[in-house]
């Protein structure tokens, strides 16, 4: 059992701990460098995704190889997954301290090859380097979280990062953009070297060394984690396939690769998964299928939306970038009014608003393609955002909770990396949905409203699934807290 530096048992509630958390307190001395070394390494993340995205196309017009383009982002993602799924268990060999510098000299490595590179393939392989440093460190992030924060300011921590990431798609898109056409692309992806350098100095200072554990360190699963990779890879790669009937038998094979490999990790005496992951009746179960379900249904909105305000309503790439930047904002604010909420009961109860909202404003997106009324993109938008920012600091920080002590690393590096697999299988879906309506670049006005229609209409349906997880998640949390509470009041009170 891990103490945080107030002495408080991390992961569980201490005593007054909702009445004394303060947002200040993340900037107290104490806690200042611990913040900063969680948000950077969230901000390598974010920054990192906004700035390539912009970079990338430039990159591509110096080289040619614009077929490889779509491999630069499906390379990164899947190897960012697969060190997410790797992450607990290297964290548990050699210590979160070692383990994030490794993985920030991979990253480095990796930014060095693609900023240096002459030629995509060159691009490519620092691609992959990039995404599966980035993945460890997102993932061992998230696990840190408990083991250096006490209870209280878990949830202040889950908002300074919701700030991260808004800052990031509002910042990062303007930055990489100013540093591309006024210098040089590299220097766009130049810019995480030195950020990089800042981190693992802070890591350094900050985390604490290993010290010896009780437990025998697992095997690491390289036939899960290849199968696990293999899946999302044919996911990444149904999206990119013309063919319909290809498209669709790539992607029910990756979902039978991936549903088949989640029950052996179930079965196997060295999983992956937490123990009762996906499971319809425990709350860490219904709740990961929420880290799932909305990222996969918000995915409509990341691919299509920006190229649906283009070409319906004319918008230029700037005033169409504005959405999404309107949906980050959203999630920020809505995120550090929520972890501003005393009562951490209070919190739990309001997750499944953030389904809903989900759900409301992807069929304000819907209404807005049918009736062709632009003003619904932003409300649906700011809905959308809203849906995150209530609920995602508060369910990371329940399933945390909820989780035994000896699996919380698991369940920690797993909300980042099932996150990601939720946008990946998304973009999957959603393509597949799209291509199947006729969506083309050449395709007339009144095909390709047609297939944003059916795009955001399954993703309402797919939300509609996450409100259901949602409201059972809380049921099952106060289920549980209520019978904790009875059989501590059970418990005989010792006499000195």
């Amino acid at each position: 059992m891990s103490m945080t530096k107030d002495g408080h048992v991390a992961g569980k509630p201490g005593p007054h701990s909702e009445a004394e958390g303060r947002w200040g307190e993340l900037l107290q001395p104490n806690h200042l460098a611990a913040t900063a070394t969680l948000c950077l390494g969230v901000a390598l993340f974010a920054f990192n995704e906004f700035f390539i995205s912009t970079a990338l196309p430039t990159a591509v017009a110096d080289f040619g190889g614009a077929a490889l383009l779509s491999w630069a982002f499906t390379l990164y993602l899947v190897f960012a997954i697969v060190g997410g799924a790797l992450a607990a268990n290297v964290k548990a060999r050699f210590g979160a301290r070692n383990t994030l510098i490794a993985a920030a000299l991979v990253f480095v490595a990796g930014t060095a090859i693609a900023t240096l590179a002459t030629s995509m393939p060159q691009v490519l392989v620092g691609r992959l380097f990039q995404g599966l440093g980035e993945g460890v460190i997102a993932a061992v992030c998230y696990a840190l979280i408990p083991e250096l924060f006490p209870p209280r300011l878990v949830p202040k921590v889950f908002g300074a990062e919701a700030i991260v990431w808004a800052t990031a798609a509002f910042a990062g898109p303007l930055i990489s953009g100013f540093l591309t056409e006024y210098w040089s692309w590299r220097a766009a992806f130049f810019v995480n070297i030195p950020a990089a350098a800042i981190f693992v100095a802070l890591v350094v200072a900050i985390v604490p060394r290993q010290t010896r554990s009780s437990q025998a360190v697992q095997p690491i699963p390289l036939l899960r984690l290849s199968a696990f990779g293999l899946s999302i890879l044919l996911i990444s790669v149904s999206n990119m396939v013309q063919n319909g009937f290809a498209m669709a038998a790539s992607l029910v094979t990756a979902i039978a690769i991936l549903v088949n490999t989640i029950h052996i990790d179930r079965r196997s005496k060295h999983s992956i998964l937490p123990f009762g992951a996906f499971a319809v009746r425990r709350p860490l179960g219904t709740g990961l299928w929420i880290i799932l379900l909305m990222p996969l249904a918000q995915a409509s909105g990341s691919v299509y939306l920006v190229y649906g305000l283009q070409h319906l309503w004319n918008f230029g790439p700037t005033a169409a970038g504005f959405s999404s930047a309107l949906m980050a904002m959203s999630w920020s604010l809505t995120a550090i009014l929520v972890a501003s909420l005393r009562s951490h009961d209070l919190r739990v109860r309001l997750i499944w608003v953030g389904p809903l909202l989900l759900c409301l404003g992807l069929v304000g997106l819907t209404l807005a393609i049918a009736t062709g009324e632009f003003r619904l993109v932003f409300v649906g938008q700011i809905a959308i955002g809203a849906g995150f920012g209530v609920c995602w600091g508060t369910l990371s920080q329940l399933l945390m909770d909820v989780s035994p002590t000896a699996e919380r690393d698991k369940t920690s590096t797993l909300l980042p990396t099932l996150q990601s697999a939720g946008y990946a299988i998304g973009a999957a879906v959603f393509g597949l949905t799209a291509n199947m309506r006729g969506f083309d670049e050449d395709a007339r006005v009144v095909v390709m409203r047609d297939a944003l229609l059916a795009v955001f209409a399954i993703a309402c349906m797919i939300s509609i699934a996450s409100l259901v997880f949602g409201i059972r998640t809380v049921r099952l949390a106060h289920g549980k807290r209520s019978t904790e509470a009875r059989i501590r009041a059970r418990q005989p009170v010792p006499i000195d």
